[in-house]
């Protein structure tokens, strides 16, 4: 006679029936979303001459300064073994961050790259401009391509962490979570800081 198995964690129901189709539906968001990160630089859209997208890069901060602290109210609740607020806060997160990837997709289809420093909006930088930031230039670059590295690389293992979870694997949840959060806090944290760094460009 098989003994039913007693659930740890009172409140959150598991699917572990899902875990397949999930696991699928994760590699091909991941690949879709890898695919556009690549070519949304090299080629652009045309926009209505009424349309303004400048307003998303502001967006975009906003969206991530709220992953942040979803993030932290999840780190929060799991430590408090709030465990269906904890799951309720990764949800909001995980959904900031999927209409973040929207609107950051939109703004990088249609508008050209603004370059750190390029005061007079040519898109390169004169000797002038270099020299002026020259001291906090290498800063910017290395939290820009830290965080652009990380977000490139971390969606696949926040959805698989997110299925694990799903499918009731919660020891396995745990233990990926544990460095899955931080590099995902990580990203969050620094949109902010590189859109205020680079808000004076746009």
């Amino acid at each position: 006679m098989e003994i039913p198995r007693i659930n740890p964690y009172p409140g959150l129901t598991a699917y572990p029936k899902k875990e397949k189709g999930l696991k699928i539906a994760a590699w091909i968001v991941s690949a879709v979303v890898l695919v556009l990160v690549g070519v949304m630089r090299q080629y652009k859209l045309p926009v209505p001459e009424n349309w303004d997208v400048t307003f998303l890069p502001a967006v975009n901060a906003i969206i991530n300064g709220l992953t942040a602290v979803a993030l932290l109210a999840s780190l929060y609740f799991v430590k408090q073994k709030n465990y269906l607020a904890h799951r309720n806060a990764n949800a909001v997160a995980l959904g900031l961050s999927v209409l973040f990837l929207a609107c950051y997709v939109a703004y990088h289809f249609t508008s050209p790259e603004v370059v750190y420093g390029d005061l007079d909006g040519d898109g390169m930088l004169s000797a002038a401009e270099s020299e002026a930031v020259a001291g906090i230039r290498p800063l910017y670059l290395t939290i820009l391509l830290s965080h652009i590295f990380l977000a490139g690389i971390i969606l696949p293992f926040i959805l698989f962490t997110t299925i694990r979870a799903i499918a009731g694997k919660y020891a396995e949840h745990r233990k990926m979570a544990r460095w899955v959060w931080p590099l995902w806090f990580y990203v969050a944290l620094t949109g902010p800081i590189v859109y205020l760094m680079l808000s004076k460009y746009y």
